[in-house]
Protein backbone atom coordinates (compact mmCIF):
# COMPACT_ATOMS: atom_id res chain seq x y z
CA UNK A 1 0.00 0.00 0.00
CA UNK A 2 1.00 3.35 -0.99
CA UNK A 3 0.21 7.36 -0.47
CA UNK A 4 1.46 9.94 -2.91
CA UNK A 5 1.31 13.46 -3.03
CA UNK A 6 2.64 16.58 -4.59
CA UNK A 7 5.41 18.52 -3.35
CA UNK A 8 4.52 21.82 -4.90
CA UNK A 9 0.92 22.28 -3.55
CA UNK A 10 -0.57 21.82 -0.06
CA UNK A 11 -1.96 17.99 -0.70
CA UNK A 12 -5.95 18.48 -1.66
CA UNK A 13 -6.05 15.09 -3.07
CA UNK A 14 -5.12 11.85 -0.98
CA UNK A 15 -4.45 8.81 -3.16
CA UNK A 16 -3.98 5.92 -1.63
CA UNK A 17 -2.75 2.55 -4.17
CA UNK A 18 -4.17 -1.20 -2.58
CA UNK A 19 -3.03 -3.85 -4.93
CA UNK A 20 -6.18 -3.80 -7.54
CA UNK A 21 -7.73 -0.80 -6.17
CA UNK A 22 -6.58 2.94 -6.14
CA UNK A 23 -8.75 5.24 -3.69
CA UNK A 24 -8.41 8.63 -4.73
CA UNK A 25 -10.23 11.52 -1.98
CA UNK A 26 -10.38 14.91 -1.89
CA UNK A 27 -9.40 16.08 1.28
CA UNK A 28 -10.04 19.56 2.45
CA UNK A 29 -13.26 18.76 4.84
CA UNK A 30 -13.27 21.72 6.80
CA UNK A 31 -14.01 23.77 3.12
CA UNK A 32 -16.05 20.97 1.32
CA UNK A 33 -13.71 19.91 -0.64
CA UNK A 34 -13.27 22.79 -3.16
CA UNK A 35 -11.37 22.91 -6.31
CA UNK A 36 -9.12 24.75 -8.05
CA UNK A 37 -6.28 24.29 -10.66
CA UNK A 38 -4.09 23.08 -8.16
CA UNK A 39 -6.75 20.45 -7.41
CA UNK A 40 -6.95 19.87 -10.83
CA UNK A 41 -3.40 19.26 -11.30
CA UNK A 42 -3.06 16.49 -8.49
CA UNK A 43 -6.42 14.51 -10.34
CA UNK A 44 -4.49 14.66 -13.48
CA UNK A 45 -1.68 13.11 -12.24
CA UNK A 46 -3.56 10.89 -10.03
CA UNK A 47 -5.31 9.38 -12.99
CA UNK A 48 -1.82 9.71 -15.46
CA UNK A 49 0.56 7.83 -12.85
CA UNK A 50 -2.09 4.54 -11.72
CA UNK A 51 -0.15 1.44 -11.37
CA UNK A 52 -0.94 -1.18 -14.20
CA UNK A 53 -2.57 -3.51 -11.38
CA UNK A 54 -5.24 -0.76 -10.69
CA UNK A 55 -8.26 -2.43 -11.66
CA UNK A 56 -11.17 -0.09 -9.68
CA UNK A 57 -10.30 3.37 -8.84
CA UNK A 58 -12.55 5.07 -5.71
CA UNK A 59 -13.20 8.68 -6.16
CA UNK A 60 -14.48 10.34 -3.04
CA UNK A 61 -14.86 13.15 -0.77
CA UNK A 62 -13.42 13.50 3.36
CA UNK A 63 -16.22 14.96 5.55
CA UNK A 64 -20.13 15.69 5.26
CA UNK A 65 -20.05 16.74 1.33
CA UNK A 66 -17.94 15.14 -1.73
CA UNK A 67 -17.25 18.75 -3.02
CA UNK A 68 -18.45 22.12 -3.52
CA UNK A 69 -17.48 22.59 -6.51
CA UNK A 70 -15.34 25.64 -7.67
CA UNK A 71 -13.15 27.44 -4.52
CA UNK A 72 -14.94 30.74 -4.05
CA UNK A 73 -11.85 32.65 -4.21
CA UNK A 74 -11.78 32.18 -7.96
CA UNK A 75 -15.33 33.86 -8.66
CA UNK A 76 -13.31 37.51 -7.37
CA UNK A 77 -12.16 39.62 -10.29
CA UNK A 78 -8.31 38.66 -8.90
CA UNK A 79 -9.06 35.13 -9.02
CA UNK A 80 -10.61 35.23 -12.35
CA UNK A 81 -7.33 36.22 -13.46
CA UNK A 82 -5.23 34.42 -11.72
CA UNK A 83 -7.42 31.34 -13.74
CA UNK A 84 -5.79 31.90 -16.98
CA UNK A 85 -2.60 33.84 -15.93
CA UNK A 86 -3.42 36.86 -17.50
CA UNK A 87 -3.95 35.04 -21.12
CA UNK A 88 -6.82 36.80 -22.96
CA UNK A 89 -6.46 35.32 -26.80
CA UNK A 90 -9.39 33.15 -26.96
CA UNK A 91 -7.28 30.30 -28.09
CA UNK A 92 -4.81 30.76 -25.62
CA UNK A 93 -7.54 30.60 -22.94
CA UNK A 94 -9.56 27.48 -24.77
CA UNK A 95 -5.93 25.98 -24.69
CA UNK A 96 -5.58 26.82 -21.01
CA UNK A 97 -9.63 25.17 -20.07
CA UNK A 98 -8.33 22.12 -21.98
CA UNK A 99 -5.78 21.40 -19.40
CA UNK A 100 -7.89 21.94 -16.99
CA UNK A 101 -10.34 19.69 -18.15
CA UNK A 102 -7.84 16.62 -17.97
CA UNK A 103 -9.01 16.40 -14.54
CA UNK A 104 -12.14 15.16 -15.23
CA UNK A 105 -11.23 13.25 -18.65
CA UNK A 106 -8.76 11.29 -17.55
CA UNK A 107 -10.84 9.45 -15.61
CA UNK A 108 -13.07 8.64 -18.18
CA UNK A 109 -10.32 7.72 -20.59
CA UNK A 110 -8.27 5.53 -17.46
CA UNK A 111 -8.43 1.47 -18.04
CA UNK A 112 -9.79 1.04 -14.57
CA UNK A 113 -13.64 0.92 -13.38
CA UNK A 114 -13.80 4.52 -11.72
CA UNK A 115 -16.79 4.15 -8.92
CA UNK A 116 -17.54 7.51 -7.60
CA UNK A 117 -18.60 7.78 -3.75
CA UNK A 118 -21.10 11.18 -3.29
CA UNK A 119 -22.24 12.33 0.03
CA UNK A 120 -23.95 15.51 0.63
CA UNK A 121 -23.11 18.13 -1.84
CA UNK A 122 -21.80 17.45 -5.41
CA UNK A 123 -21.94 21.59 -7.14
CA UNK A 124 -20.89 22.51 -10.08
CA UNK A 125 -17.20 21.08 -10.36
CA UNK A 126 -17.79 18.79 -8.00
CA UNK A 127 -20.97 17.37 -10.11
CA UNK A 128 -18.63 17.41 -13.02
CA UNK A 129 -15.86 15.39 -11.37
CA UNK A 130 -18.86 12.85 -10.27
CA UNK A 131 -20.45 12.72 -13.86
CA UNK A 132 -16.33 11.45 -15.00
CA UNK A 133 -16.46 8.30 -12.97
CA UNK A 134 -18.04 5.19 -14.40
CA UNK A 135 -20.59 4.42 -12.30
CA UNK A 136 -21.69 6.83 -9.11
CA UNK A 137 -23.15 5.48 -5.84
CA UNK A 138 -24.47 8.15 -3.75
CA UNK A 139 -26.16 8.88 -0.28
CA UNK A 140 -29.55 9.51 0.70
CA UNK A 141 -28.35 13.42 1.33
CA UNK A 142 -26.41 13.34 -2.07
CA UNK A 143 -27.10 16.86 -4.13
CA UNK A 144 -25.99 17.29 -7.48
CA UNK A 145 -26.41 20.46 -8.98
CA UNK A 146 -24.47 21.93 -12.39
CA UNK A 147 -24.61 25.28 -10.22
CA UNK A 148 -22.29 27.17 -12.66
CA UNK A 149 -25.24 29.66 -14.25
CA UNK A 150 -25.70 30.68 -10.73
CA UNK A 151 -22.54 32.43 -10.51
CA UNK A 152 -22.56 33.59 -14.63
CA UNK A 153 -20.12 30.89 -15.55
CA UNK A 154 -20.32 27.90 -18.31
CA UNK A 155 -19.89 24.12 -17.04
CA UNK A 156 -16.85 24.24 -19.52
CA UNK A 157 -14.82 20.88 -17.35
CA UNK A 158 -15.87 18.34 -19.81
CA UNK A 159 -19.50 17.37 -17.71
CA UNK A 160 -22.10 18.58 -19.92
CA UNK A 161 -21.16 15.75 -22.86
CA UNK A 162 -21.63 12.81 -20.04
CA UNK A 163 -24.51 14.53 -18.37
CA UNK A 164 -25.98 14.25 -22.20
CA UNK A 165 -24.96 10.62 -22.34
CA UNK A 166 -26.89 9.91 -18.98
CA UNK A 167 -29.91 11.96 -19.28
CA UNK A 168 -30.22 13.19 -22.81
CA UNK A 169 -29.74 16.73 -24.52
CA UNK A 170 -33.34 17.92 -22.88
CA UNK A 171 -33.16 17.00 -19.31
CA UNK A 172 -29.58 17.93 -19.52
CA UNK A 173 -30.26 21.61 -20.95
CA UNK A 174 -32.66 21.70 -18.50
CA UNK A 175 -30.10 20.49 -15.29
CA UNK A 176 -27.83 23.21 -16.60
CA UNK A 177 -29.93 26.53 -17.57
CA UNK A 178 -31.48 26.22 -14.01
CA UNK A 179 -28.48 25.00 -11.88
CA UNK A 180 -31.24 23.35 -9.55
CA UNK A 181 -30.71 20.70 -6.99
CA UNK A 182 -30.79 17.38 -7.87
CA UNK A 183 -31.54 14.33 -4.94
CA UNK A 184 -30.80 11.01 -4.51
CA UNK A 185 -33.99 9.98 -5.77
CA UNK A 186 -34.11 12.00 -8.66
CA UNK A 187 -30.46 10.73 -9.71
CA UNK A 188 -30.88 7.15 -9.19
CA UNK A 189 -34.80 7.82 -11.31
CA UNK A 190 -32.47 9.68 -14.19
CA UNK A 191 -29.99 6.97 -14.31
CA UNK A 192 -27.35 9.88 -12.53
CA UNK A 193 -26.33 7.26 -10.15
CA UNK A 194 -27.02 3.70 -9.89
CA UNK A 195 -28.27 3.28 -6.51
CA UNK A 196 -29.23 5.31 -3.39
CA UNK A 197 -28.18 4.49 0.28
CA UNK A 198 -28.08 5.42 3.90
CA UNK A 199 -25.10 8.08 4.15
CA UNK A 200 -23.74 5.61 7.04
CA UNK A 201 -23.79 2.59 4.64
CA UNK A 202 -22.10 4.32 1.82
CA UNK A 203 -18.36 3.30 2.37
CA UNK A 204 -19.90 -0.15 2.80
CA UNK A 205 -21.72 -0.02 0.16
CA UNK A 206 -19.04 0.78 -2.08
CA UNK A 207 -16.58 -1.56 -0.79
CA UNK A 208 -19.31 -4.64 -1.63
CA UNK A 209 -18.84 -3.31 -5.36
CA UNK A 210 -15.13 -2.77 -5.64
CA UNK A 211 -15.19 -6.55 -4.14
CA UNK A 212 -17.65 -7.93 -6.40
CA UNK A 213 -15.79 -6.34 -9.10
CA UNK A 214 -12.43 -7.99 -8.44
CA UNK A 215 -14.14 -11.13 -7.66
Amino acid sequence: MSEQGSPQSPQSVQVRHDGAVTRVRLSEPRRMNPQSPQVWEQLARAARELPPETRVVVLSGDGPSFSVGLDRHFLTPDGMRGLFAGESEPAQIADRIAGYQEAFTAWRECPALVVAAVQGHAIGAGFQLALAADVRVVADDVSFAMAEITVGLVPDLGGTGRLVDLVGPDRALEICLTGRRIGAAEAVSLGLAALAVPAADLEGTVADLVEAVQA
